[in-house]
């Protein structure tokens, strides 16, 4: 298996760099110039010089393969460095964010750590509410647990965070008056009071971002279970006299879990586009806030780097679920088994 990982980690490569050269010409076609936002009292001269110094002078080849070399090359350096308290060579530059003029990487830094509180959150009550109904209801197919979940779960499905996010609000903050409908990034855990606070905050994202997370994953869950339940081998592991917790918790289960884990593994960067509008509507100063504002901005170096690290993302969790293939299916082979 590590050989194999390792060749699909290989054959990433030259996808990623496909991926990215999309991201780069998408967003260099794109309307709109940075200078346009400066002040009309600035003179023309001193406008080239700033389009100099941001590098917008090079030809787009040329711009791409910085920008490549300064994700793939100098940041790895740039945290290495800082690991073992040297800096980097002179010459090295970063991707610096027109908006605020600071490293890309270091604004990432900043707000993941409140994407991932929410994001983290929500997917695994998400992941942990939805296998077990995916689970009972295939079970107890028809009955009205089943229905009453299909139909939650199917409008879990099909309504948006927008909508669900301000539906929220107005019920618990408004009417209730029970939940912040603003998230407080300010907010520091000191002790259990400030713990609860940090709690409270949360509740409303989490269940945002959680309910289509659920919606999703309890129906390939119950659409794989009702399929393991139908196998031969369940008939068999019965007649031998083994108890329903056993066949259904060890025999079907395991199977059912194959098809899940692709859902489960490639849902996670559809929870951070999700996360995008989630963090707008709550005021969530995460990675989503990030790109927003940038957008807004035309800040193009930031808007790609942020778009590129979700794609690098969505091709990270596709290996990872070939390799939890094998895991879970005995009868997966890679070739170096």
């Amino acid at each position: 298996m590590l050989s194999y990982a390792i060749r699909r980690i290989i054959v990433a490569i030259p996808t990623l760099l496909f991926i990215g050269l999309v991201i780069f010409l998408l967003l260099e076609l794109a309307p709109g110039d940075p200078m346009a936002q400066l002040p009309l009292t600035i003179s023309p001269e001193v406008k080239a010089q700033m389009r100099e110094a941001l590098g917008l002078g090079d030809a787009t080849h040329v711009r791409f393969g910085k920008w490549m070399w300064q994700f793939f090359v100098i940041e790895p350096m740039v945290w290495t460095d800082n690991l073992f308290g040297t800096s980097l060579s002179e010459g090295q530059s970063r991707v610096i964010s027109w908006q605020t003029r600071a490293p890309v990487m270091d604004l990432v830094v900043e707000r993941l750590p409140q994407t991932l509180w929410v994001v983290g959150l929500a997917y695994l009550v998400g992941i942990c509410t939805a296998i077990p109904i995916g689970i009972f209801s295939a079970y107890r197919q028809y009955s009205v647990f089943d229905q009453v979940g299909s139909a939650v779960t199917m409008i879990g499905y099909a309504v948006p965070p927008f909508f669900s996010g301000v539906i929220l609000i107005v019920v618990f903050t408004v009417h209730l008056g029970w939940l912040p409908s603003v998230y407080d990034t300010t907010h520091r855990v000191t002790d259990w009071d400030s713990a609860l606070v940090q709690l409270r905050q949360m509740i409303l994202p989490v269940m945002v971002l959680s309910l289509q997370t659920t919606a999703m994953i309890s129906r390939y869950m119950r659409a794989a279970m009702l399929d393991a339940l139908s196998q031969d081998y369940i008939q068999t592991a019965r007649s031998k006299g083994l108890s329903e917790a056993t066949v259904l918790m060890v025999h079907a289960l395991r199977n059912s879990m194959i098809p899940v884990v692709s859902v489960v593994t490639l849902g996670l960067p559809q929870v951070f586009g999700g996360a995008i509008i989630t963090e707008q509507i709550f005021k969530v100063n995460g990675l989503g806030h990030l790109l927003i504002t940038s957008i807004t901005a035309n800040d193009l170096p930031t808007v790609q780097t942020v778009t590129f690290l979700l794609a690098v993302l969505i091709v990270a969790f596709n290996i990872l679920a070939d390799l939890l293939y094998g895991i879970l299916d005995p009868r997966i082979r890679y070739g170096d088994d």
